[in-house]
């Protein structure tokens, strides 16, 4: 019995199903199978009940979990207790945020620490708020960088970048020589929508009373949603700092919307209680702006914010 069955078994509980445990590991789902059953023989019982459509713990199963849990938990506290023992951080640092994030806020943030910590290993898991969230309440994750508001009893949140969202047109659009949009102009454009996400659900709440709204697309990734509307293929609205070098390069026309203010802020959560010494020195460098690109917009406006609340 080794860690790496351990961690595969639990995603099968919690997944309920072999193969979407084998696309989260990145492995086949014959491989699963066969650590599974490893594991069934190494134990002497059945595990789980396996069914056409579902797959569900046993009772052995179950009493397993639990143990395994807490073995992965033992595990993890040990290498962060030998890890933490010299001054300086060393060992790995867990962090997820968002595609997006990762791209367009954070490869400074990185390429800094990994100066000053070059001992740590940085393992990046990338999805959703809700996603990373539960990771972080789990102990999978040390640090996330997340949508905000986020409401968790387990972990603390501090607001780090403020992110204006823009309408987003190709360069040659009539409304391009505007300063700014009416929302009722801007609905009669066709909009090219992110299929999911924070911005995919303020564009629904946004635009929900104008019933005529055109959706010419639905685009999974932020440099499609671009490269598309560079083509001329619709509008869309963005964070701005996503779009940056773009506008900068005129390819794209970022154009505030009237009478709404729309922003998206990012926060970095943790559990308090179970901080590395590579995660703590993570989070204070954040916290200091070191790392952090100050010609992106949200930065400006959020150290802006910050100083005058100081005064």
């Amino acid at each position: 019995m080794d860690f790496d069955q351990l961690i595969t078994f639990i995603e099968v509980a919690k997944l309920s199903s072999f193969s979407r445990a084998g696309r989260k590991l990145y492995r086949s789902q014959p491989a699963v199978s066969a650590q599974i059953q490893q594991l069934e023989q190494e134990c002497g019982a059945r595990l789980f009940d396996r069914t056409t459509k579902s797959v569900s713990l046993t009772d052995a199963g179950r009493i397993f979990f639990t143990c395994a849990e807490r073995l992965l938990a033992q595990r993890q506290e040990g290498m962060k207790a030998i890890a933490d023992q010299g001054e300086t951080p060393q060992g790995g640092l867990a962090i997820g945020a968002n595609e997006a994030t990762c791209l367009y806020v954070l490869p400074g943030v990185f390429a800094k620490y990994s100066d000053l910590y070059p001992s740590v290993a940085i393992s990046i898991y990338r999805n959703f708020t809700r996603k990373i969230v539960e990771r972080l309440e789990d102990g999978t994750l040390d640090v996330g960088i997340v949508t905000m508001p986020l409401d968790s009893a387990k972990l603390t949140t501090r607001p780090i970048f403020r992110d204006r969202l823009m309408l987003m047109l190709p360069a040659g659009s009539p409304l391009a020589k505007l300063k700014s949009v009416p929302i009722e102009v801007a609905a009669k454009e066709k909009f090219i929508y992110p299929k999911t996400g924070y911005t995919r659900q303020v564009l629904d709440k946004l635009f929900r009373p104008y019933s005529g709204l055109q959706v010419r697309m639905e685009l999974p990734s932020v440099e499609m949603i671009k490269s598309f509307v560079a083509a001329g293929m619709g509008v869309s609205i963005l964070s701005e700092s996503f779009a940056a070098p773009e506008a900068k390069a005129n390819t794209i026309k970022l154009l505030p919307l009237d009478g709404v203010e729309l922003y998206r802020e990012l926060g970095l959560a943790y559990n308090e209680k179970n901080l590395s010494r590579s995660a703590k020195a993570f989070i204070e460098m954040i916290e200091s702006g070191v790392g952090l690109d100050r010609r992106l917009p949200g930065i400006k406006r959020a150290q802006a914010a910050k100083n005058a609340k100081s005064r």
